[in-house]
């Protein structure tokens, strides 16, 4: 899968346990209403280029 974006990238989780943890216990809880079918969730952030004004 290919997904392009010049506003958005994907989130790097690195020293985040707790972070990569909850998007665990989402795909898991997901999967159980669709039927146990696996789920991938991907977590993306802005990019600076494109983050909005304080």
């Amino acid at each position: 899968m290919e997904i392009h974006s010049d506003s958005y990238k994907v989130a790097a989780f690195e020293d985040q346990e707790d972070a990569v943890e909850i998007i665990r216990r989402a795909e898991a809880a997901i999967a159980q209403i669709n039927g146990n079918k696996p789920v991938t969730l991907i977590a993306y952030e802005r990019t600076e280029a494109q983050a909005p004004e304080k």
